[in-house]
């Protein structure tokens, strides 16, 4: 069956257009209860429970709704949670042993859209299989379950008291931040109350930025995607170091008291030099297709290896998975850890560069003085509706010209975004202008 509805991060697209509609949510929220209800057993000697949380936007409410109701016509029970970081969402449906987690979020996208995700029980993002299995569910005709056998619903008390504890736990409990003055930028979003009290109880001065959502504001200026709020507000206030989330905060941006910003690939190497430097054996990390050379470079330098998967946290979950390896992670910043928690978590992450920080008595600048990032130029391209970029054939012959241009010295990765109807053109080399020059150069040729 070819994908309709997933892409890289469950389904996402305009809030009142197919799929994120009412309707839809009921519909999808039926299927996958049909979906748990045959992994449980035809018999099943108990309903199955899953958990919904949410961020901050105002559709949130009605998909909310929708998706309960269609959870509880198949005879599954749901547990909500009100506003909740994703990675909160994958460790509760984790620690209270229930059969699936359920984010509404749009994760970095402005208010307008709204998306639906997955994890399993133990906390994980879901296989292809499973998603194409939801698939095929949403078109078999629903299977109402009668009166007595309705599922039903029931608010999570202290949600996000049980994340806070459990950001906390993710570190040393030696581990203090007194003494620091921290920005802490949530994005309007979902960590907009927890993640100031994380970094608070565990003694920093907390000054908060994006910490007021009103359904509409929600990455708006602010958080991980607009990360010069941070820089500005660092500066402003004489801060140590910037903390900045996306939407949902699985991803993180970090800045120094100089201004500088940090992302996803320098960081992912800052924490495998720490683990080794603590003694840890880390043969690899796992990036993606779109992880800096500068970074492969540097980690080969000290003996470890990179590893790309595809674009997406999903699939750099699978190949550290795959290989028993712990640390892996995305420019964009998400990192996972998977000794700490399942998923990619911006908040726990943070933490774990600032223990870096602390036990190793030395600045993030100096001790990422060794990776140089090479200029990448990113350029999106809008693709028309039904458009196949595979088949362009002139792009494909100056795809191979760049490549054979840039020889060792330089990348070249052409791919569609799974989040929206856009081409990724990008160019990554030693030179900023020659980076630039043929990303305009292919991006002109992919246009038409």
């Amino acid at each position: 069956m070819t994908r309709r509805y997933f892409g890289t991060d469950g389904i996402r697209g305009t809030v009142g257009q197919a799929p994120i509609t009412a309707d839809f949510a009921l519909r999808l929220g039926h299927s996958v209860g049909q979906v748990l209800r045959r992994a449980l057993g035809a018999s099943g000697n108990r309903p199955a429970t899953v958990l919904i949380g949410k961020d901050t936007r105002v559709s949130g409410y009605m998909l909310e709704s929708a998706l309960e109701a269609g959870f509880a016509s198949a005879g599954v029970n749901v547990l909500l949670t009100g506003p909740l970081p994703t990675p909160g969402v994958a460790y509760l449906t984790r620690a209270l042993r229930l059969d699936l987690g359920v984010v509404i979020s749009a994760s970095h996208n402005a208010y307008p859209d709204n998306g639906i995700k997955f994890f399993s029980a133990r906390g994980e993002k879901l296989p292809d299989a499973w998603e194409l299995e939801v698939e095929a569910a949403l078109d078999q005709t629903p299977a109402w379950v009668d009166s007595a056998r309705l599922g039903r619903a029931r608010r999570v008390t202290d949600a996000q008291g049980r994340y806070v504890e459990f950001c906390k736990s993710t570190v040393s409990g030696e581990l203090t931040l007194k003494g620091l003055k921290l920005v802490v930028d949530a994005a309007h979003g979902a960590a907009y109350q927890v993640a100031p009290a994380v970094f608070h109880e565990l003694g920093a001065e907390v000054v908060s930025i994006g910490c007021s959502p009103n359904g509409t504001n929600i990455n708006d200026g602010v958080g991980a995607t607009a990360p010069q709020a941070l820089v500005a507000a660092v500066k402003e206030h004489g801060a140590d170091y910037g903390v900045a989330l996306d939407g949902d905060a699985d991803r993180l941006q970090l800045v120094d008291a100089d201004g500088r910003l940090y992302n996803g690939d320098e960081l992912v190497y800052l924490l495998a030099m720490d683990r080794r430097a603590q003694g840890e054996a880390v043969p690899g990390v796992v990036g993606t297709l779109m992880t800096n050379m500068a970074v492969e470079v540097a980690l080969a330098g000290q003996g470890m290896e990179l590893v790309r998967a595809k674009v997406g946290d999903r699939y750099v979950l699978e190949e550290l998975v795959r290989r028993g390896w712990l640390l892996g992670g995305e420019s964009s910043g998400h990192l996972l850890a998977l000794d700490k928690h399942s998923t990619g978590d911006g908040i726990v992450s943070a933490l774990q560069v600032l223990q870096a920080v602390q036990r190793r008595g030395q600045s993030l600048a100096r001790q990422l003085a060794e990776v140089k990032l090479y200029p990448q130029t990113m350029v999106n391209v809008r693709l028309a509706d039904g458009s196949d970029w595979t088949r362009n054939s002139a792009l494909s012959r100056e795809i191979d010209a760049v490549r054979a241009e840039l020889g060792r010295h330089g990348r070249v990765l052409i791919r569609a975004s799974g989040t929206e109807p856009v081409l990724r053109v990008m160019v990554e080399a030693p030179d900023a202008g020659v980076s630039r020059a043929q990303a305009e150069r292919l991006a002109a040729v992919a246009r038409g």
